[in-house]
């Protein structure tokens, strides 16, 4: 890189930065003080980088170097300064543990949202090192249902890209690769400690009211005692070593940030004696990697940032810029669960939910744009007034109801284009054809499906609302006799036979639409007060009609049958021989 320079010594690896600019890692600034050693810069000033911030500081002597670096209080409060510089680039790592929660599909839409805003780069990855986890199939699930929401990744597994591969079991020489330089600048150490161990040390905490962690005994073992248990071929993990320090940071969302995260953890686990990372390394080198500028993930990540930061400085690189996003919370308070089946994407879709409902819902919660969300957005429309400076800090309680809103209002939106009408027509007939497969579904023509779901577009909220029990007259004939509407509607046989001549009767010889109907069965009704009470008149009309003595009003019925249909289920004759 042009304007850098690359100092090692026997302890450390001093990596300069992009744009010219030179860091200095924490654990290497001790030796090289001692040595006299000083970063310089193409200038020729003698200059050094705060790990802090990644700012150049021009110093005249050593002295002054030393005042970057205080072992008790390692300030690491700053993230990558040079994002604005550069395209935005984003990533949404799910882990391949079983199908797409709605928590997960919200933080892949911000990602999304963010990059397409900022025209830079969405990425999928595949973090997949925690193999007892992993459940089969579960990788295509996710994409499906990406796809499905109209969340195209630019790169990914089956997508392609510079920075592959992009499922991290597929990434492990680069993680082993990395490993390396930890231990050899003294960031991490190996840990032979047996599972026993860990397990009376864990109940030894529990038994003392402390908080478990690892007592870091492996630290102190010496380079002798370490290759003898290699030697041995002594299974092991290796660890990386928590500076005891406060770690600060600001976080797009929650605001500024301060963790002592050594006095709640001890040294976290960064390989496995399987070889596989664990899910702290591998996102870091990954992140750094594929040059993401910033991470969105959800707020139960927050506590890992510390950790994370650690581990950047311990490599020498830039942190993104995180930004945690308000957890989604159950009515009564509790966390949403990704164990409940009834929150994961595709159970969504097999209910009949429109894509741009669920996106519209999940985004409406939270914040995160210039004005309220209020209504239907289409996705230009979220892109241009998504703000990641407006999301939220607190908790979103989930209000299911409003998601049955939003289809509705999608549903209104696919009635009013051409060519979305024509995809509603698709899947009412595909409905159909399992639900009802006889004459009346199968010959009605695109013009009537449509004019019977502009009838019920404020009555349902779903496609499957409509082919549901409530609405089934429409599309299948009720099974009647004329005894079945006598026991129903608990009228006698002649009441019935009045009721269902004259307004057959009159209907055949009348015109067909809505004010002319409801004046004729006004007018039936009243001609007919001697014989039949009108609630019950009603009442015989609606049973014959949809085989059910509640429902829409019954001149609508008719209207939504057409005539031809309506005299033939007012036809007594034909119920008489049914």
């Amino acid at each position: 890189m042009r304007g850098t320079t690359l100092l090692k010594c026997s302890n450390a690896l001093i990596s300069a930065h992009k744009l010219g600019r030179h860091y200095v890692n924490q654990y290497a600034l001790p030796n090289l003080l001692s040595r006299g050693i000083l970063v310089t810069h193409q200038n020729q000033r003698q200059r050094s980088a705060c790990f802090t911030c990644g700012n150049i500081h021009r110093i005249g002597n050593r002295n002054n170097t030393a005042n970057l670096y205080n072992s008790s209080k390692i300030h690491t409060s700053c993230s990558r300064q040079n994002s604005d510089n550069g395209p935005v680039r984003v990533r949404f790592a799910p882990s391949p543990t079983g199908m797409l929660h709605i928590g997960g599909l919200r933080t892949a839409v911000y990602n999304f949202l963010l990059a397409r805003k900022k025209g830079g780069e969405f990425i999928l990855r595949i973090e997949d090192t925690d193999r007892s986890r992993f459940v089969p199939g579960a990788v295509e699930m996710l994409t499906e249902s990406l796809k499905w929401a109209g969340i195209h990744p630019d790169e990914g597994p089956g997508i392609g890209g510079n920075y592959g591969p992009y499922v991290q079991s597929e990434r492990l020489d680069i993680y082993q690769e990395n490993i390396k330089t930890l231990l050899e600048n003294g960031s991490a150490y190996r840990c032979f400690c047996t599972p026993k161990r860990l397990e009376l040390l864990r109940k030894e905490h529990t038994r003392r009211k402390e908080i478990p962690k690892y007592d870091n005994r492996c630290r102190h073992i010496s380079d002798a005692t370490i290759q003898e248990k290699l030697d041995a071929k002594t299974p092991h993990v290796i660890r990386f070593k928590l500076a005891e320090c406060v770690d600060s940071w600001h976080d797009v969302v929650l605001g500024p940030r301060s963790v002592e995260l050594w006095k709640h953890e001890g040294d976290p686990v960064l390989m496995k004696s399987d070889g596989f990372p664990t899910y702290h390394l591998a996102n870091v080198i990954d992140d750094h990697a594929m040059s993401i500028t910033h991470v969105l993930r959800g707020e139960e990540w927050y506590i890992s940032t510390p950790k994370h930061l650690q581990l950047y400085k311990a490599f020498g690189w830039d942190p993104p810029e995180y930004a945690h996003l308000p957890l989604l919370l159950n009515s009564d308070g509790s966390k949403l669960s990704k164990r409940n089946a009834d929150v994961d994407v595709e159970s969504y879709k097999k209910k009949d939910i429109f894509p741009m409902a669920l996106i519209n819902f999940i985004t409406s919660m939270g914040g995160g744009f210039t004005e309220q969300h209020e209504g239907m957005w289409s996705l230009d429309e979220l892109i241009q007034r998504f703000d990641i400076t407006k999301l939220n800090s607190h908790s979103c309680k989930v209000d299911f109801e409003r998601l049955q809103i939003f289809n509705r209002f999608e549903l209104h939106r696919h009635l009013e284009s051409p060519s979305e009408r024509m995809n509603l027509v698709a899947s009412v007939r595909s409905k159909l054809a399992t639900k009802y497969p006889n004459e009346i579904a199968r010959t009605l023509s695109a013009e009537e499906i449509i004019r019977i779901v502009k009838w019920a577009k404020d009555r349902i909220h779903t496609l499957d609302d409509l082919i549901g029990q409530s609405y089934s007259y429409i599309w299948a004939r009720p099974l009647l006799t004329l005894k079945d509407i006598i026991n129903e509607t608990e009228c006698d046989e002649k009441t019935v036979m009045t009721v269902l001549k004259n307004t057959l009767s009159t209907i055949r010889e009348s015109q067909f639409d809505a004010e002319t109907l409801n004046s004729l069965l006004r007018q039936q009704g009243k001609m007919l007060k001697e014989d039949v009470k009108f609630k019950d008149f009603m009442k015989i009309l609606r049973t014959s009609l949809t085989g059910s003595k509640e429902g829409p009003p019954v001149a609508e019925v008719m209207l939504i049958l057409e005539k031809k249909e309506t005299c033939l289920r007012l036809d007594y004759k034909r119920l008489q021989s049914a």
